[in-house]
Order: structure tokens, then sequence, then C-alpha cells
């Protein structure tokens, strides 16, 4: 018997219904994955199955007894309260039964929370955004549900969390119906995929990757007979117009036809579009773009506590910035309040240059500081030890994890043009409304303001306004948050083709690789390491280290870290780095052959024209062109020869 069933479901919030006659079913131990584009209606369809809805039309069924158990996108306000962690999901068990005793319960509790590696005792209120979903995840858990609710679970959580909810999630017998942007998470779980798109629940019983050239073929199908449909419609219009009368029976059947035609294309929705994202390229950065030699950083320690005889910082000793030579913040603050503890770093002694056209992703648990280490990189936060050199000509644009840059006051429209009716993108100016169409926000709704967007739109607001200006140098903190797959594709692509530096941090597998060319991994204890190449190459680099040689915490999702030297995989400070080539750059590889023989052609060519007598008594006057030419070709063979060479090189390494 079926876990849940959806007959001939429907939901409208007053346009186009978002669910239009649905009918879909999960049967037990069933791992299904939701699919769609932002705004499609998958948040809608998830509460209608935990029952927080009701549907317009249609009927809803689950099985008798079956408990469901939802984990929301947003992190819900009851999180801000008061309370311990064992304490809130410790709510989320069900009522002792005849088949489970309290004392059983308590056991599977603690089980679970050491399982989740969350301390029990500590205030739920206090925890990061990544541990507060790690805490509302366990207590969806705790209630042992049949059919488990994930609305984006990976969000914000590290990648030793999300690897060790793929784990739990295979090994479980437990039904799954989630929506994920992680396409490595879909790719282990999803025994089943169904698609919503206008309306529409379509499903797909195959791989990923083998839906996604399924779809792409049925779409390409769609189009071919919209496309016929529309030729008909237009030969019925011209025949109409010609007022016939004759033959009154078929003309009458034929009318009929074209107000079906009529009414056909009328309520043709059409497919959302795509996204068109472009960076403004700013003018090329120096060589050298950032410089860290033995950086560390720590937080002060905490002020003394109200009564006691020690001295206190005033605000003027914390703003001020240690200088070369001059004892560290941390030393002056140890001073003033010595019986406060220091606290561990969250760098040590890091060194590393990052180079023109680089493309660093950032690697760590949350609580790492990879926030606060951005923030040091770019100059935001003093180092408390070593050195920070800037690149010249640097312009600098910064996408933050918290999208704190958005005025939710103002709407999408003066978020981007600060109340203008135009922003300048690339040198050309472009209307406001027009440049939003691009970044796929109709007219009404960027007139809207940013408080009601869903997290898919806050980010490509953020996108939108951050791309208006020039930059060579990008720094984005998770980007991939709520964003859809085609549009994640497409912002993949724009950073792939990005001839600035980047430096990103994300916990997506699948986008590290298709962007970055290295990564550096907050391993603890203050230690950072570089990695040439993305998430699977780091992998793979340490399955190649002995036993024990691994990152400390890559397996404790919970441990906090910092940066440091660099270990294996990472070149020395000083020499010369390998890198993983990136996909232009292969793309070029495997295309200069082809230029190399074009060019060599031409070459030939114009030698045997010098060659023949007959070519200077049909051209005279053109054998200075044909020399001049050969010199051109001579030079562009040496750079062609040149770059096959170096990104052959790069390529072997």
């Amino acid at each position: 018997m079926a876990l849940l069933t959806l007959l001939d479901v429907s939901h409208a919030f007053g346009g186009p219904p978002v669910l239009d006659h649905i009918n879909f079913q999960v049967d037990p131990g069933e791992r299904v994955c939701l699919v769609g584009r932002n705004g499609a209606g998958k948040s809608t369809l998830m509460k209608l199955i935990a029952g927080d809805m009701k549907p317009d039309t249609g009927e809803i069924f689950r099985q008798p007894g079956a408990h469901f158990a939802r984990l929301t996108q947003e992190i819900p306000a009851e999180v801000g309260l008061p309370g311990s962690v064992h304490d809130f999901v410790a709510a989320g068990l069900r009522p002792a039964s005849a088949h489970e005793e309290d004392w059983e319960q308590e056991i599977r509790l603690e089980q679970l929370l050491d399982r989740m590696q969350l301390p029990p005792a500590a205030e739920v209120a206090r925890l990061s955004g990544g541990l507060k979903r790690r805490v509302l995840l366990a207590r969806a858990l705790a209630s042992a549900p049949d059919l488990l609710l994930l609305d984006e679970p990976t969000n914000h959580l590290d990648l030793a969390s999300i690897l060790w909810l793929e784990e739990f999630l295979q090994t479980e017998k437990i039904g799954l119906f989630f929506v994920t942007h992680d396409r490595a998470f879909l790719r282990k779980l999803a025994g089943r995929i169904v698609e919503l798109d206008r309306g529409v629940l379509t499903n797909w019983a195959c791989p990923y990757d083998t839906f996604l050239v399924r779809r792409q073929e049925r779409l390409e199908a769609e189009e071919r007979q919209q496309a016929a449909t529309d030729k008909k419609l237009a030969q019925e219009e011209e025949w109409s117009r010609r007022q016939p009368s004759a033959r009154r029976t078929k003309a009458v059947a034929r009318l009929e036809q074209l107000a079906a035609l009529r009414a056909e294309r009328r309520n043709r929705r059409a497919r959302t579009g795509t996204a068109t994202l472009r960076v403004t390229t700013a003018s090329e950065s120096g060589v050298k773009v950032i410089d860290a030699e033995n950086l560390s950083f720590a937080w002060p320690p905490p002020p003394p506590a109200a009564g006691s005889s020690e001295f206190r910082v005033s605000g003027s000793e914390l703003e001020e910035t240690p200088v070369a030579g001059s004892p560290t913040l941390n030393s002056r603050l140890q001073t003033l309040n010595p019986a406060a503890e220091p606290p561990p770093p969250l760098l040590r002694d890091f060194t590393a240059t990052i180079m023109r056209g680089d493309k660093i992703g950032l690697i760590g648990p949350n609580g790492a500081g990879k926030t606060t280490f951005i923030k040091l990189l770019l100059g935001q936060l003093q180092p408390t030890g070593g050195t920070l050199k800037h690149g010249t000509q640097l312009e600098v644009v910064y996408l933050d994890q918290l999208r704190a840059q958005i005025d939710d006051a103002k709407s999408v429209a003066d978020n981007v043009a600060d109340g203008n009716t135009t922003v300048t993108v690339a040198g050309k100016t472009k209307h406001v409304i027009s440049y939003l169409q691009d970044f796929l926000f109709e007219p009404d709704r960027a007139r809207t303001p940013a408080r009601v967007l869903s997290g898919g739109e806050r980010n490509r607001l953020l996108l939108a306004r951050l791309f208006t200006r020039p930059a060579n140098v990008l720094v984005l903190d998770e980007p991939t948050n709520d964003l859809d797959a085609e549009t994640l594709e497409l912002l993949e692509n724009l950073l792939v083709e990005f001839a600035g530096t980047l430096i990103v941090v994300s916990h997506d597998r699948a986008f590290l690789d298709e962007v970055v060319t290295s990564v550096y991994v907050f391993e603890g204890e203050g230690r950072v390491a570089e990695y040439v190449g993305g998430y699977t190459d780091w992998q793979a680099e340490l399955a190649r280290k002995p036993a024990g040689a691994g990152t400390p915490d890559q397996k404790s999702p919970a441990s906090g870290s910092g940066a440091g030297p660099a270990t294996a995989g990472t070149p020395p400070p000083g020499a010369a780095r390998p890198r993983k080539l990136t996909n232009r750059e292969r793309n070029e590889l495997a295309a200069l052959p082809a230029r190399i023989e074009k060019l060599e052609t031409e070459q030939a060519e114009l030698t045997a024209r010098l060659a023949d007598p007959a070519f200077y008594q049909r051209e005279p006057g053109a054998a200075g062109e044909v020399r001049a030419r050969m010199a051109v070709i001579e030079e562009e063979l040496a750079t062609v020869f040149a770059r096959w060479e170096e990104l052959e090189a790069a390529a072997t390494e």
C-alpha cells in the first residue's frame, strides 16, 4: 500500500495554478527527489503533503498510522528560544508506545545526538546556522518517520555533515521525499525523480544525468509541436479572414477547430526563461592579487568579569592596528587582562600567493572561520600575526553568506539601482526593469519589497546587484544556496569563463569540481592546506596519503578549524604551483591542433603560390602581400605552439 497518494490535486494563488490536476504516489522506503525551477511550487507541494495546507481541489491520502516529518527550508523562530539541544530534539519524539518504552526512546535519542555529533547540553539559540539545521534534522529523525520530507536539507551544512546525512539516509529504511540543489546529493540518493513544471508533475524513473538528456529531448519535441500548432493557427486565421460561406458544414467544423486552436494558444503556459548572467569585467589586476606570509588570527580573549580589579580595554585600544615589530593585538590584550584565557587561533602561520586568474575554493566545517578568513584576505580584519599584501588595481565584488547587502525595506529594483531607473552594465545604460528580467524578475516582481522574496530570488537579486559593479576579483560566500539547477549551471559557466580571480566558499561538490582550480582546506588547529584541483582531486589526494595522515577534522562536522602551513599536496612557499586546467583551458587545448593545422595548410598554399612562376604573371605586385601574410603566420604559429606546450605541461603535472 502506498504511503502517500495525490489524486487530481490542484492549487493556485490567484494566478496560473502551481499544481494543475496532478496525480502522484510514494511507496514505503522509496527515495524521491522533486526538481523544478525557483517559484515552480515545490515548497507548496511539500506543505500539502505534510498537511500544513489544504489543496483547492483533489484528494490527498496517507497510509493509516503513517507518520510524516518535515524539515523546512527556513530556520523557524522557535530555534531562537531558550533550551538545550537535548530538550529541543526530545520534543520531536512521539509518545511511547507498546513497541518502545520511555528508556528505549532516551537511549535512541542519545545515540542520535552522538551520531550527529551534537552537544546535548548546548543552548540551541547560540549555535551557528549550520548547527541549528542539524538540530532541526535531528528532531525530525527522532520521531522515526515513515516518510521524511526534506526541503533543501544541505543548505548551510558543511561537507562532513552532508556526507554523514547521505550515508545515514542510504542506510536507514525510511521513505524520503526531498528537494535539493546539490546535484551530488541528488545523484547519490534519488531512486526516482519527479519534475514540477508549469503546474504539471512528470515522473522520471531514471538517474539524474539520464533525466537531463531525456528532459531536453522532451522540451525540444514540445517546441516543435508548438511551432507546428502556431503555423496551423496562422493558416486558419488567414482562411477565416476571407469570410468563408460556401460548403457551410465544413466551414462550421473548421471554425470550431480554429476556436480550439485559439483556446490552446491562449492557455499555453510558456516555460520560465533562462537567466542571463554577465559580470562587468574591470581592467586587469596585477599579476599578484594577494600575498600572505605567516598569517595568523585569533579573536581577542573575553573582557574581565564585572567588579574585577583587572584593567579594562578602551575602545581606542581595541581599534589600534598592529604594525610591524609591535606586539600583536592578542598579546596587548593579554597584558591588559592577564587572567583571560587566550582563545585558540582560527588561523596559524598561513602562507600563500594568489595569482591573477586563480580560482580558489574554501572547504571546511561550519564555524571553522571561512568567512573570517575571507575578511582577513580582503583586509576587513587585521591579522594578529604575519603580513598581508594586496596587488595593484584590485576591483573586488563580495557576495556574503548572510545576504546582508539586501535592504528588505526597498523594492527589488531599488536594491539594484539605488532609486534610479537605469543601471550601467559593461559601460552600457539599461533600464533597471529590463536588467532584472535577465535575472528572471518579471516587472511586477521587480517592484515588490525585497522582504517577500524566496531564498532563490534573494540570491538572484544579490547577483544582479553585484554584477553591475566592475570586478576583477570575485569573492562569493555560498553562492549556490537556493538556486535552481539551470541557474546554477549558468553561474558555473560564467565563473569558468571569468578572466579574473575567484575566491568561493561552497559545500557543493559538483560546483567545486566544475569551477575551481585549487582548494584551501581548513584542517583544524589553525591549519589551512592547499590542494590542486577541485573536491574530487582533494579526496583523491587524501586517499593516496598513508593511513592516519588525513585531515584531523574531516569526519567531524562539529570541529573547528583555521589555517596553517602547507601539507601534502601543497607546494612549499615560492615553488611553482601545479594547477588544474580550467574548462576553458581544456577546450582551448583541444582546439589548438585544428588551429595549427589550419595555419600550416595556409602556409603551404602560400609557399606553393610563391614557387609558381605563373603567379608573378597572373598577379603582378601580389608577392609582397603574400610574403607579409607568411610572416604573420610564422608569428602566429610560434605563439600557438608555445601556448600548446604551456597547456600540455600544465595538463600532465
